[in-house]
C-alpha cells in the first residue's frame, strides 16, 4: 500500500521500508548534516576571530611603540647626533627613524585583520551550497527515474 522498496546497503537484500521510515531517516540525517555544518562554522569563526585579535594587538603594539618611541627616541638620539650634527638635522633623521618602524608594525598588523576578513565561514557556507545542490540533483534523479 504505502510500502516503498528500498534496497539495503549490505548484502544487496531487499527490504520494504515504508515512506514514514524513509522520511524519519532523511530528517535524520539532514539534522546531522546540519549540526556538522554549524560545528565547521563555529571553528572557522573561532580561528578568524584570533587572527582578528593578533591583528589588533598588532596595531595597538604600534600605536604605543609610535608614541613611546618618538618620546624616547628623539630625545636620546637628538641629544647624540646634536654632537656631530645640527640639531634640526639631528631631530629629522630620529623622527624619520621612529616613523619607519611605526609603518612596518602597522603593515604587519594590517596584513593580520585582512588574513581574518571577511568574518564569514567560508568553507561552511561552501559545504552548505554543496549540500543543497547534492539534494537538488537527487531529487531531480528521483523525479525522473
Amino acid at each position: 500500500m504505502n510500502a516503498v522498496t528500498a534496497s539495503a546497503s549490505t548484502g544487496g537484500e531487499r527490504t520494504s521500508a515504508s515512506t514514514s521510515d524513509l522520511v524519519s531517516q532523511a530528517a535524520a540525517q539532514i539534522s546531522t548534516l546540519v549540526r556538522d555544518e554549524l560545528t565547521l562554522a563555529k571553528l572557522e569563526l573561532t580561528e578568524k576571530g584570533k587572527r582578528a585579535g593578533v591583528g589588533g594587538g598588532l596595531f595597538g603594539g604600534a600605536a604605543v611603540l609610535g608614541l613611546y618611541g618618538l618620546g624616547l627616541l628623539l630625545t636620546l638620539a637628538v641629544v647624540l647626533l646634536d654632537l656631530a650634527w645640527p640639531l634640526w638635522l639631528a631631530v629629522l633623521v630620529v623622527m624619520v627613524v621612529v616613523f619607519a618602524a611605526a609603518g612596518v608594525a602597522a603593515l604587519l598588523g594590517r596584513t593580520k585583520l585582512k588574513q581574518a576578513t571577511p568574518p564569514l565561514p567560508s568553507d561552511a557556507i561552501a559545504g552548505v551550497e554543496a549540500d543543497v545542490q547534492t539534494i537538488k540533483t537527487a531529487a531531480r534523479e528521483g523525479r525522473h527515474a
